[in-house]
Formats: C-alpha cells, sequence, structure tokens
C-alpha cells in the first residue's frame, strides 16, 4: 500500500528557494507484503489486473490448477497450465507445479486473463430450482443428495446453459456446494453434493479407490439370458466426426471397467436389471449393456433404432437408466453414508404398461 500524501505544508516548504525548480515530489514506495495486515480470507484486492487472492478454510487442500480453473472461467486449460509452468501465477511469492496442494491463508497471485463475465452468472429458471427442492432425497451437516431428473445435466457446459450445481446454487443457501461425481444427463437418479472441502474429499477418495457402493435400474432391449452376468472391459473416449462424444471398448488402451448385471424382472421385449458399477467410467453401463448384446432401452447414441421401435410405441420417451443407491464408506470423523432413491413414477408407469413377459 503506498504512502498517504504529505500535508500541503510540508510539501511546500521542501521547494527550492529564489525561484529555482521545485522539488520533485517524493517518489512512492512499492507495495509491501503485509502492509495491510493481510487480505482477508477469500478477498481479492482490487488492483488493476493483478489478483491476489487468499486461500479460504473451504479451499484448502485443493490443487492449485483445480483453484484456477475455478476462478478463471472460460479460459482455456492449456493456458491455465502455461500461466504455472511461466510462473505468472505464485503462491506466498514463489513458483509452483500445478499438482501443489494449497493451504488455507495463503495468497494466490493470479495475473490479468481475459474470462467470462463472472458478473452475470447464469441462474436456471426459478421453475427448475423449485423442481430441485423437491427433489432433495437426503441431507445432512455434510451432504446434500437430489434425485437428479432425466434430461438435466450435472453441471453446465459447452451448450448447457447451467445444470443442477448452477441450480443448487442459485438457491443462496449454501456457501459451499460441489458435485461428488456426475450422472449422464439422461440418467436419473442420485446425484451427490458436498457441503464442505472435507466432505468433498472423502467421497471423491471413496470414488477414486473403489469404496463406494453404486447401483442402478437398467431396463435393456430384450430378454437377458441366465442369471447373473458380469462385464469387466476397458473403455476408452474417442470422438465421432461433429465432435460427438463415443465411449468404446477398448482393451489395450482402455480403462478397467467392470460391471454387474443381475435381472430382477422379465417384461414384453425387455429386462430390468440392477446394475452395480465398480468404476465410474463415462457411459460404463451403456456399453457394457450393449457388450451383452442387450442395449439400454431408449439409448438414442448406442441403441439401434429400429430394435428399439417397440418401447417408443409404448411410450417410452427417455433412456431407462435409474441411480438407485449410492453408499460410502465410514472414513474418519465421517461415518458410513447410505442414500437411496426409488424409481422415478415415469419409469414405474411404463413398466406398467410394457406388461410382464412371457
Amino acid at each position: 500500500m503506498s504512502r498517504a500524501p504529505r500535508s500541503a505544508g510540508r510539501g511546500a516548504s521542501s521547494a527550492r528557494s529564489g525561484g529555482g525548480k521545485p522539488a520533485p515530489p517524493p517518489r512512492k514506495r512499492p507495495p509491501k507484503r503485509g502492509d495491510s495486515g493481510g487480505a482477508a480470507a477469500g478477498a481479492e484486492t482490487t488492483a488493476p489486473g493483478v489478483r491476489k487472492v487468499a486461500v479460504t478454510a473451504n479451499e484448502a487442500g485443493q490443487r492449485i490448477d483445480n483453484f484456477l480453473l475455478k476462478r478463471l472461467p472460460g479460459v482455456p486449460k492449456s493456458h491455465v497450465y502455461r500461466l504455472l509452468r511461466s510462473g505468472q501465477v505464485r503462491v506466498d511469492g514463489g513458483r509452483v507445479k500445478p499438482e501443489r496442494k494449497l493451504e488455507p491463508g495463503e495468497e494466490v497471485r493470479i495475473p490479468p486473463v481475459r474470462t467470462a463475465d463472472r458478473d452475470a452468472p447464469v441462474r436456471a429458471p426459478d421453475a427448475v430450482l423449485n423442481r430441485l427442492r423437491e427433489a432433495i432425497v437426503y441431507e445432512d451437516a455434510d451432504y446434500l443428495a437430489i434425485c437428479k431428473p432425466a434430461g438435466l445435466a450435472a453441471h453446465g457446459g459447452t451448450g448447457v446453459a447451467y445444470g443442477v450445481i448452477e441450480a443448487a446454487r442459485g438457491w443462496d443457501k449454501y456457501p459451499f456446494l460441489e458435485l461428488a461425481h456426475r450422472l449422464d444427463r439422461d440418467t436419473s437418479g442420485v446425484l451427490l453434493l458436498a457441503k464442505s472441502r472435507p466432505a468433498l474429499l472423502r467421497a471423491q477418495r471413496a470414488f477414486r479407490d473403489g469404496l463406494a457402493q453404486k447401483r442402478y435400474f437398467a431396463l435393456l432391449v430384450g430378454r437377458l439370458q441366465g442369471g447373473a452376468r458380469e462385464v469387466d472391459a476397458a473403455l476408452v473416449k474417442s470422438r465421432l466426426q461433429g465432435g460427438e462424444r463415443y465411449v468404446e471398448i477398448d482393451d489395450e488402451d482402455g480403462k478397467p471397467s467392470r460391471s454387474r448385471f443381475v435381472p430382477q424382472a422379465h417384461y414384453r421385449d425387455a429386462t430390468l436389471c440392477e446394475v452395480e458399477i465398480f468404476s465410474g467410467r463415462t457411459h460404463q453401463i451403456r456399453v457394457h449393456a450393449l457388450a451383452l448384446g442387450h442395449a439400454v432401452a431408449g439409448d438414442r447414441k448406442y441403441g439401434l433404432r429400429d430394435e428399439q421401435k417397440t418401447l417408443r410405441d409404448k411410450g417410452l420417451r427417455r433412456m431407462f437408466l435409474h441411480s438407485h443407491f449410492l453408499q460410502l464408506p465410514a472414513d474418519g470423523d465421517f461415518a458410513r453414508l447410505t442414500v437411496s432413491s426409488p424409481m422415478t413414477e415415469e419409469l414405474r408407469d411404463f413398466l406398467a404398461e410394457l406388461g410382464p413377459g412371457r
């Protein structure tokens, strides 16, 4: 912080006598660390260009790259990593690597970067906010669980103005709220949100280490013969011409993925299964179901249009995939967490319309 300007009287007395040139104004000293007694947690400096942000307790333990990606909406990841490599981003005055984890009270220097307009955040319509309030299936001091409707994304992104997380933040009720995991846009069911960073990290550990139990209801096209079937097939993401994302089995380059399909009931032209997944890959159940020769009913990406015609004619207007059970094991001060969400009414009504198989 610069010195306060000198008084007019003192400044006048420092001029040379006899009509000489006036003494130059005193030079401003550069700001020193700690002049303001330290920034308040989470506060941002108002100096133009460079920002200095103090790490809050809820941001402690977060990697600096993820911290920046959240603070710099719309900035490509490649540019964020370039800022880190070049030393333009500093923590307490020092250069850092992308994996460096932050501590509460540390000061992060963020250089001037053109970002998306932070002053005009997208707010979901009131109808969506109210619908999600009614979809809350569990809440405690650490977590909020919502039965996500099919067709609503978990989060906003390219071409998607808002998702569940943006809508929930629009309630202006929680100082911290982050997605603990994700569901496909066309999948309904349990979606867990964390209300603190420790709760978020606990959930992420459980998902990363394969300790979370995740079960879904999936209606498969056709009659799945026999009992429980397990699919252990590595998956890899690719992009079709035009940029559409597509996932396929690739045992050489794919990531390990395992799913267990347990038939629950047979319906006309379809089989209802409970599916437990032991990994959390994008489109995992949909691609593994296809590997069994039975696409998920209503799946427009991986299912064949002709083989699903009977189900469409019966009134199926969405993909029949619903996350109905999630459990996280006890971890430190966190007790075991169990959340369930029954099959939605629209899916139950469709099964009733479909009728039992022969």
